[in-house]
C-alpha cells in the first residue's frame, strides 16, 4: 500500500468509530429522554441517525476493504446491496436535514403557531414523504443496473461500464443530485437565513434596552458595563455562528462529492481516483459530524447523558442487594435512635 492509501485507510477509520459512537448516543438519548421523544424535532434527528448508523455499518467498512484490497471487496449481488443503500441512506440524511431546518424556521419564525403547524403526526408524514423520495432514486438505478463497483471512489456507487447508457445515466445523475443535494441546500439555507433574520431583529431589540438601560445607569462600574456589552457582541455572534455551522458542515462535507460526480460525466474529464476517495470520504464525514451539529452539544442531550452516566455510577458504587440495603437501613435507624 502507498502512504497516500494508508492515510485514506486511518481517516475512513476514525471516522467510521466515531460516526458509530456519536450517532449510538444520540440514539441512547431518544430511547432514554420521555422529554425528547415527545418533541417533534426528535423524530427528525432520530431518522437522521438511524441513516448515519446504516450508512456506517455498511457502507464505510465496504469502502475501506476496497482500499485495502484495491478491487471490489464484494460479490455482485452484495455490492449491489450496499450501492442501493448509500443512495438511499444518503438522500435520506439530507432530506432529514432540510426536514430540521424547516422544523426550526416555524419554531422561530411563528412560535405562536409552531403546535398546530408542526405537529408529531406531520413529522411522521414527512418522513415517511423523505422515505419514499430517498427509495425511487437506489430503486431505479437497481432496476435498470446503474448499481456497480467504481474504483474511483473505491465503493459501490452509482456507475456504469457501457457507452451506450451513459447518456441515460447523466440525466439520472443529474436529476438525483438535484433532488436531493440542490433541494436540501435551497430548504437550509431559505429557512436558516430566515431564522438568522429572526434572531438578528430580537438581538437589535434587546441592545437597544440594554443601552437605554445602561444610560440610565449613570453609577455602573464600569467592569459590569463592559461585560454587558461584550454579552451583546456574543449574543449576535451565536446565531451567525450557528447557521453557518448547519450550513457550512452540508456543502464542505457534500459539495466536493456531488461537484465530482457532476464533472466525472464529462468525457473529457479525467478524476483522480484519491480524489474520488477523498471526496468520498468528506461525505462520510457528515455522518460522524451531524450528531455533534444538531444534538451532542446542546444542552438537554448533554443532561441527559450525564444523567445516563450518573445513574451507571451509582449502579456500581452501590450494590442493590437486600441484604446490604436492610444493613444499611437498620445501621440508619440505630444512629437516629442513639442522637
Amino acid at each position: 500500500m502507498h502512504l497516500a492509501e494508508v492515510l485514506l485507510a486511518i481517516l475512513l477509520i476514525v471516522v467510521f468509530v466515531v460516526s458509530l459512537l456519536a450517532n449510538l448516543l444520540v440514539v441512547i438519548c431518544f430511547l432514554y429522554s420521555a422529554e425528547i421523544r415527545k418533541q417533534v424535532s426528535g423524530i427528525f434527528l432520530l431518522n437522521l441517525s438511524l441513516c448515519n448508523l446504516l450508512l456506517t455499518a455498511f457502507n464505510m467498512p465496504s469502502t475501506f476493504l476496497a482500499v485495502l484490497k484495491a478491487q471490489q471487496p464484494f460479490g455482485d449481488c452484495i455490492c449491489k446491496a450496499v450501492g442501493f443503500l448509500e443512495t438511499f441512506l444518503t438522500c435520506n440524511a439530507m432530506l432529514s436535514m432540510a426536514a430540521l431546518s424547516i422544523d426550526k424556521w416555524i419554531a422561530v419564525v411563528f412560535p405562536l403557531s409552531y403546535s398546530s403547524k408542526m405537529r408529531y403526526k406531520d413529522a411522521v408524514l414527512m418522513v415517511g414523504y423523505s422515505w419514499l423520495h430517498s427509495l425511487t432514486f437506489p430503486l431505479v438505478s437497481l432496476f435498470l443496473s446503474w448499481v456497480d463497483y467504481s474504483s474511483m471512489y473505491a465503493s459501490c456507487t452509482l456507475h456504469v461500464t457501457e457507452e451506450t447508457e451513459i447518456r441515460g445515466f447523466t440525466v439520472f445523475t443529474i436529476v438525483f443530485h438535484t433532488a436531493s443535494f440542490m433541494l436540501s441546500l435551497v430548504i437550509l439555507c431559505f429557512t436558516y437565513l430566515k431564522v438568522l433574520k429572526v434572531a438578528r431583529f430580537h438581538c437589535k431589540r434587546i441592545d437597544i434596552i440594554t443601552m437605554q438601560t445602561l444610560v440610565l445607569l449613570v453609577d455602573i462600574h464600569p467592569s459590569v458595563k463592559q461585560r454587558c456589552l461584550s454579552e451583546q457582541k456574543r449574543r449576535r455572534q451565536r446565531a451567525t455562528k450557528k447557521i453557518s455551522i448547519f450550513i457550512g458542515s452540508f456543502v464542505l462535507c457534500f459539495a466536493p462529492y456531488v461537484i465530482t460526480r457532476l464533472i466525472e460525466l464529462l468525457p473529457f474529464v479525467k478524476i483522480n481516483n484519491y480524489w474520488g476517495i477523498v471526496s468520498k470520504c468528506l461525505a462520510y464525514s457528515k455522518a460522524a459530524a451531524d450528531p455533534f451539529v444538531y444534538s451532542l452539544l446542546r444542552k438537554q442531550y448533554k443532561k441527559v447523558l450525564l444523567n445516563i452516566v450518573n445513574r451507571i455510577l451509582k449502579r456500581e458504587l452501590y450494590p442493590s442487594s437486600g441484604y446490604t440495603s436492610s444493613l444499611d437501613t437498620e445501621n440508619d435507624y440505630c444512629m437516629n435512635r442513639a442522637n
